[in-house]
């Protein structure tokens, strides 16, 4: 049989990823919805408690790693692990970085199921700052309010999870469910959104917008210019991204969109899957401006 040769690269590769999985089960990492600081014991709220005990499987003298969204991470032991609460000493602060400069707003045209839960995940770990579900005219998703909230909570829990395996210090806002002329009217000097949980929604959990005075994109197979074309926003300037469902936008929804200030662009010659879109397009943008290097 011919001796089958594996490049020294590959080999490095996986020495390198299993080095980093090892990494991660010896010290995982759990968003905590609460503010941390050191030296403090923490009861934790029944979801990270839960996912620490029956997921992560720690017990009492466990070690892990906390963050609570404000930036940076924290040394954490576990003091006490039960199914009535479980409680956590927080250790040293690590003042680590892993945002990008780069802040991208995605208003992604809701699709079904196992799709809208993989533009999510991915989007965090490509480091997108917020993540509205839109309803296109082509949405095939039906959400009433009571639907709606769901979903929004379980695609809040997916960007927790992926936050807390890339590493991010920071877990993306992902949005109330927004009518995609809603979306596109809201001005370059608009508000902050409320986070998850403030309040202020309306019955399909929809708030104010992220200040959103960047670039503004509308992805269409059909727009002469590329990703290529576009000039990079300056400092501290959020883009906006807009990407339909599946099915892409209608005519009319493009239209709207050039109407409200985007620019339509296409991501090369062929027709790409709404979920495809959209990670391809965040993963140019954080390779052009933000530091996917």
């Amino acid at each position: 049989m011919p001796e089958h040769h594996v490049p020294t690269g590959s080999l490095d590769f996986d020495r390198r990823d299993c080095e980093y999985r090892a990494t991660t089960m010896r010290n995982p990492r759990l968003y905590v919805d609460l503010p941390l600081a050191a030296g403090e014991t923490v009861v934790l709220p029944e979801p990270a408690g839960h996912y620490l005990r029956r997921v992560l499987r720690l017990g009492s003298g466990d070690a892990l790693t906390v963050f609570d969204g404000r930036g940076g991470e924290y040394d954490a032991t576990v003091t006490h692990a039960s199914r009535g609460a479980v409680e956590i000493d927080v250790g040293t602060h690590r003042a680590v970085d892993r945002e990008s400069a780069l802040a991208v707003e995605l208003g992604q045209g809701i699709c079904k199921g196992d799709r809208m839960d993989l533009v999510v995940r991915k989007a965090t770990e490509l480091g997108v700052r917020a993540i509205c579900p839109v309803l296109c005219e082509r949405t095939v998703v039906k959400l009433d309010p009571a639907r709606a909230e769901r979903r929004i909570a379980h695609w809040r829990a997916v960007a927790v999870h992926a936050a807390q395996q890339s590493g991010r210090t920071r877990v993306p806002d992902v949005t109330g469910v927004e009518e995609i002329g809603a979306w596109l009217s809201y001005p370059a000097d608009s508000s902050t959104r409320a986070p998850p949980g403030a309040g202020g929604c309306d019955e399909l959990g929809t708030s104010p917008s992220h200040p959103v005075d960047g670039p503004k994109i509308v992805l269409s197979p059909r727009a002469e210019a590329s990703l290529s074309d576009l000039a990079p926003p300056e400092a501290g300037k959020t883009v906006r991204l807009l990407v339909g469902p599946e099915g892409g936008l209608a005519p009319g929804e493009v239209e709207r969109a050039r109407a409200a200030g985007f620019t339509g662009l296409r991501l090369g010659p062929r027709v790409l899957r709404t979920e495809t879109a959209a990670l391809v397009a965040l993963s140019v943008l954080q390779a052009r401006w933000g530091d996917l290097r």
